[in-house]
């Protein structure tokens, strides 16, 4: 009975002596909220055009408008999806391919990727003129300078990757 005593005695010191070294460390732990991983996402998010961050945020958009854009979302939706899952086994091949080290097989992948998503082009056109109809002009005014950026964004590709 002793020993069982002196055991638990022993385990609630070891808990408590790392609570209090955890509790003095001068640093926080990251989680996955502070990797630059999940900041740089909600960057390229609010840069997007189409991005939920900040889309509406910055164009102050009315409740009805955020009503329009929201139906206009969801009726392309179906060809986005049909596109993405086209597109998946070569997304996926391509990351196993760069797994493995080979980078020409994993840069054909990515080129039949890039085919697959330039065909649903014209509806994603669609998709922007008719968001862009329900715009003021001032509103219309930043949309343009949106795409504007993420077109630029687009065209930098993997050359533009890490440079500011």
């Amino acid at each position: 009975m002793l020993k069982v005593r002196t055991l638990a005695l022993g385990a609630l010191m070891v808990v408590g002596v790392a609570g209090v070294s955890a509790a003095q460390s001068t640093t926080t732990p990251r989680t996955r909220a502070d990797s630059g991983a999940y900041h740089r996402g909600r960057e390229m998010g609010a840069r997007r055009a189409g991005g939920r961050e900040g889309f509406g945020r910055d164009l102050n958009l009315t409740e009805a408008q955020k009503t329009q854009i929201k139906a206009i979302r969801q009726k392309y939706q179906p060809q986005n999806a049909a596109l993405r899952t086209q597109a998946k086994p070569y997304m996926e091949a391509a990351r196993a391919a760069r797994q493995k080290g080979d980078t020409a097989t994993a840069r054909t992948n990515m080129e039949k990727v890039r085919q697959i998503m330039q065909g649903g082009q014209t509806y994603r056109n669609q998709e922007n003129a008719e968001i862009r109809a329900i715009l003021t002009p001032d509103q219309q005014a930043k949309w343009d300078a949106h795409q504007k950026a993420a077109a630029d964004h687009r065209g930098k590709g993997w050359a533009g990757k890490g440079k500011k």
